[in-house]
């Protein structure tokens, strides 16, 4: 029996987004479900009851009767307590739950055995970003914040030269350079600022820079990478130095946005009160982690408050100051989860906890708690290789002791007689295979070496466009196809092949011409990407 998805309206104070927008609500009836939403529920996002009932979305008085009469219910914020309240035993809740910082709440949602899936909880893998609903809202909030800089900043972000005078560019200084700090640069530049960026991560410089902005490093080597694709916490001795670069870039720019969060822990204090103390008057401090403490010392969450000549915004809410935006790219998170959830498009959810993303994401599974989930399956393991290059000479060792063993690396005498086989092979072959044979033969393997050699060469990151191109310069047997169609060195009617070989060779032909324009194309719109 097909299930029932109710979208509430959220009761958290402010909260102006929606869990489902009316373009989704006909997606979901395509994999099987009915949908319900509470009257009201998208009002603040611009999204009437009419819309909903349009796009085939029933509409019911009160969250009352939504918690009631829906099997699963999807939410933007956490339920409050009188939501839970009113959950119904074994109903199946989809919402930000954030269960390390929420155990009382966990602990409901087993009393009610309930099952709970924590979009905050998504594995940061790549066949789970199209449900990674941190990152959407991340991407919001970061542009949301150069917004809100700009609104409280007294003059432009771009420099200009008037009649009047001349006006300065202005300096921004973001910390940071995640989803959110990404989004905050590319709308700095965008609108005319001199950015500048700093990241605990090494590998994202040339993303800051693709962005326009400038990479701010810090003079200490130390590895920034945790677990997830996320920062991890720093030694004081990184810290210390960390600390000096910030108080230089708080003296010398207008306008600093932070960024900085470490999942499970209090935000990190980067931006100390004598720094704030030595900005410019009328500077402007974007808090972006102010739900979680702030990386301000002076931040007050959910306020904008001026200290020391300086504006601090400490908005706990920037995704919901665009909530129309935010509303779409949230449902469409939830669409995507529920469509790993619902395969058979049968209307029905199916929590498979072999699935990494769904074992990830689920918290809570029919009252038992399940959070925290194992540790991502990761792709390398780049820790093991100091192990195989130790492992090296005690091959050699061995081998020097004359002990053999399947995986040692082949003794000279073997590889002597591996290549005097390979000789005598192609010596049959060129006694008694046919000229024409042998021409091919060779011409076959060259390729089959040259092309092992060129693949294997080359980086795996470089793999996607490597073989666009090759898919391309593949495109010379388009040569073995004319030939067939006049052999050289022929003429007159001996010229003409028969019927099936022509008509194969002009297929060949057509299809080998296909994958040369193709591959040129996509090499050329791939290149695009990284051009500013």
């Amino acid at each position: 029996m097909a299930q029932v998805i109710g979208v509430p309206k959220e009761v958290f104070p402010g909260e102006k987004r929606v869990a489902t927008v009316p373009e989704v609500v006909e997606k979901l009836a395509k994999l099987g479900f009915s949908v319900i939403v509470e009257s009201g529920a998208g009002a603040a996002a611009t999204i009437g009851d009419a819309a909903y009932e349009a796009a085939g979305a029933r509409i019911v008085p009160d969250a009352a009767s939504l918690w009631a009469g829906a099997d699963i219910v999807f939410k933007v914020r956490a339920p409050a307590a009188s939501e839970v309240a009113m959950m119904r035993e074994g109903q199946t809740l989809v919402s930000f739950v954030w269960p390390a910082q929420n155990p009382d709440l966990m602990q409901q949602f087993a009393a009610k055995k309930a099952t709970v899936l924590a979009m905050d909880s998504v594995p940061r893998i790549s066949r789970a970003q199209k449900c990674d609903a941190l990152s959407s809202m991340a991407n919001i909030g970061g542009y949301r914040a150069v917004i809100e800089a700009a609104h409280e900043f007294g003059r432009f972000f771009t420099g200009q030269i008037t009649a009047a005078g001349k006006v300065p560019p202005a300096k921004v200084f973001v910390i940071g350079a995640g989803v959110a700090g990404l989004a905050a640069i590319g709308a700095a530049s965008g609108l005319g600022a001199i950015v500048r960026a700093n990241d605990t991560r090494a590998e994202v410089a040339d993303q800051i820079k693709s962005l326009g902005g400038e990479f701010v490093p810090v003079d200490y080597q130390e590895e920034g990478s945790g677990v997830g694709g996320y920062a991890k916490v720093m030694s004081e001795g990184f810290q210390k130095a960390q600390r000096e670069v910030f108080a230089k870039q708080a003296r010398e720019v207008d306008i600093i946005i932070t960024t900085a969060l470490i999942p499970g822990k209090p935000a990190p204090k980067l931006i100390t009160a004598e720094m704030v103390q030595s900005m410019k008057p009328g500077s402007v401090i974007v808090d972006m982690a102010a739900e979680q403490g702030g990386n301000c010392e002076l931040t007050e969450p959910g306020k904008v408050v001026t200290k020391h000549g300086v504006i601090i915004i400490g908005y706990t809410d920037l995704p919901s100051r665009l909530p129309r935006q935010a509303s779409n790219l949230y449902a469409t998170n939830l669409f995507r989860l529920a469509e790993e959830l619902c395969k058979a498009k049968n209307g029905e959810f199916l929590v498979n906890m072999e699935d990494e993303v769904i074992r990830g994401t689920t918290v809570v599974k029919e009252g038992a708690i399940t959070w925290p989930p194992p540790p991502p399956k990761l792709s390398a393991a780049p820790a093991a290789a100091p192990a195989q290059a130790a492992a090296k000479p005690a091959a050699a060792e061995k081998k020097g002791h004359g002990h053999g063993g399947g995986g040692e690396p082949m003794s000279a005498g073997g590889t002597a007689l591996l290549f005097g086989g390979a000789a005598l092979l192609f010596a049959l072959i060129g006694a008694f295979a046919p000229a024409a044979f042998l021409g091919h033969f060779t011409v076959f393997v060259l390729a089959c070496f040259v092309g092992y050699m060129v693949v294997w060469n080359v980086t795996p990151s470089l793999h996607t466009p490597l073989m666009s191109v090759t898919n391309a310069i593949s495109s010379i047997i388009i040569i073995g196809a004319l030939v067939q169609i006049a052999p050289p060195g022929v003429a007159g009617e001996a010229a003409r092949p028969d019927g099936v070989i022509r008509w194969l060779a002009v297929t060949g032909i057509a299809l080998t011409a296909v994958n040369m324009f193709g591959g040129f194309a996509v090499t050329r719109r791939m290149l695009s990407m990284f051009r500013k």
